[in-house]
């Protein structure tokens, strides 16, 4: 796993799976002090409630053979305390591991007010690729304690809106690699998410999209006929398809194209017309049955 770089919009390596520890998206600087763990308080208003205790023990074994890597977030408090803004997890599995001191960068309140001011100008830029906007809203959350209700107010954008974008820090690396290099759009990417459950079939869906240049609606439908139980790709892609022998004799009887469409929960049928005539001619042949 690479060490993630700073900066808003460098090197989308550092875009990796959900498995990875988020109280890392900050920015370094060169103020990077040594701090008693003593003097720092936890944020009661952390957004991180639970923390696997199973984790936090493999984190300290990592901390005891290579120190901790990447800084602690705090600004300063009273009698020379330091209130934790970012990396909490770090400082608990730094007492884990017995130390004393850990790495910290002090910031102070107009500091921080002003990087959650730039970072929500960032989001709201026009140009800006889906993948920048996760790891800009991602780290308002993680380093201003920001619910995504907050966030979601401050950009003007609906709480949805905001939840699917920082969504899509979850994909695989491949597909967030793919989707930094535009082989496959944001709503295939979404797509991709809906099985998170089914990572084997995330893969096979996403180089099915690079390979055939399936559509969105194709990687819906793939998604849907994994979650009705179709395992096998040939099945699935069979499952896929508009045209069956049933629809073809549809076709015949209503004179009209008929398409299958299946979703996660069934599917529908859809008769096609091209004019009010056609339509008339479909519902005399319903009358007729």
């Amino acid at each position: 796993m690479s060490k993630p770089k700073s900066g808003l919009g460098k090197g989308f390596d550092s875009l990796i799976p959900a498995s990875f520890d988020r109280g890392i998206l900050n920015d370094t600087s060169e103020r990077v002090q040594k701090l008693f763990i003593k003097d720092i308080q936890p944020n009661a208003e952390q957004p991180r409630r639970y923390f696997d205790e199973q984790a936090l023990h493999e984190l300290s074994s990592s901390i005891k053979r290579f120190g901790i890597l990447q800084p602690l977030i705090v600004t300063p408090g009273k009698q020379g305390s330091y209130n934790l803004v970012a990396g909490e997890r770090r400082w608990r599995a730094a007492q884990e591991a017995g130390l004393t001191q850990v790495p910290a960068i002090v910031r102070n309140e107009k500091e921080l007010e002003q990087l959650e001011i730039s970072l929500i100008e960032n989001v709201q830029r026009v140009d800006l690729s889906p993948l920048e906007q996760a790891v800009s809203i991602e780290k308002l959350h993680v380093q201003f304690n920001l619910s995504y209700k907050e966030i979601a107010e401050r950009l003007g954008k609906a709480v949805s809106t905001v939840n699917i974008i920082v969504r899509l820090l979850n994909l695989p690396e491949e597909a967030i690699v793919a989707l930094r290099q535009s082989k496959i759009s944001e709503g295939h990417a979404r797509a991709i998410l809906a099985l998170k459950d089914q990572p084997k079939q995330q893969l096979t869906l996403l180089e099915s999209i690079k390979k055939y240049g399936w559509s969105v609606r194709q990687a819906e439908q793939f998604v849907a006929s994994c979650k009705q139980g179709a395992t096998e790709k040939s099945k699935i892609v069979q499952r896929m398809a508009e045209s069956t022998p049933e629809t073809e004799r549809l076709s015949k009887l209503f004179a009209s194209t008929v398409s299958l469409k299946r979703t996660a929960r069934g599917g529908r049928i859809e008769i096609h017309f091209k004019s009010e005539d056609e339509l008339k001619k479909i519902f005399d042949q319903f009358n007729s049955l």
